[in-house]
């Protein structure tokens, strides 16, 4: 799958997996609430949790009413580009559909040119793994095709990714605390 039809398909609302700095994900453009409830969906995720959403750069977070000048920002910014998700308030009801009630959203600038460089031209997409909530991630094209079949509209193959998830981090004003450890370990002291 180029590049270019991978966009396109993003653009019009579609979703798709395709390998990220740490897993394969199943991604679909955070700006298009029916991409984002069509993932929840056809990963079978529970609806109350957020998904993480990748970001071309911290000035993105503007997309979302974050500053990205905040020093929550800040601090997040000193992660990225990395394999650490990062959480951060957002509390703009329009926004719901993306954090869920929560009222926070986790952020990722992905180490990856390549897929930097698809998330300038489609804006942030939502990228959780690919596979059904509870299940093992997928770290082939193959095993992503045997959880979601012909439910999503392409897949791209970068050959087997064995990764572990990002470290999930959420910053509250100069606190910082561990989530989830995950691909990165993040020493707080």
């Amino acid at each position: 799958m180029e590049t270019n039809e991978a966009v396109k398909i993003l653009e019009n609302g579609g979703i798709g997996v395709l390998p990220t700095d740490t897993l394969y994900g199943l991604v679909g453009r955070a700006s298009s609430r029916e991409a984002v409830e069509r993932i929840y969906r056809v990963r079978k995720r529970s609806p109350d949790k957020p998904q993480i959403v990748l970001i071309s750069s911290v000035n993105d977070l503007k997309l979302f009413g974050i500053d990205p000048k905040s020093k929550e920002a800040a601090l997040a910014g000193n992660y990225w580009p990395g394999k650490v998700s990062v959480i951060l308030p957002c509390d703009n009801p329009e926004l719901e559909y993306l954090h869920r009630g929560t009222k926070s959203i986790a952020f990722r600038v992905p180490d990856m040119p390549e897929l930097v460089e698809l998330l300038k031209k489609t804006g942030p997409l939502v990228a959780p793994s690919a596979n059904h909530e509870g299940e093992l991630p997928s770290l082939t094209i193959d095993e992503a095709k045997k959880y979601f079949g012909n439910d999503v509209d392409f897949y791209r193959d970068d050959g087997l990714i064995e990764s572990e998830p990002s470290t999930i981090l959420k910053i509250e004003g100069n606190k910082t605390i561990i989530v989830r450890e995950g691909a990165v370990k993040v020493n707080l002291f």
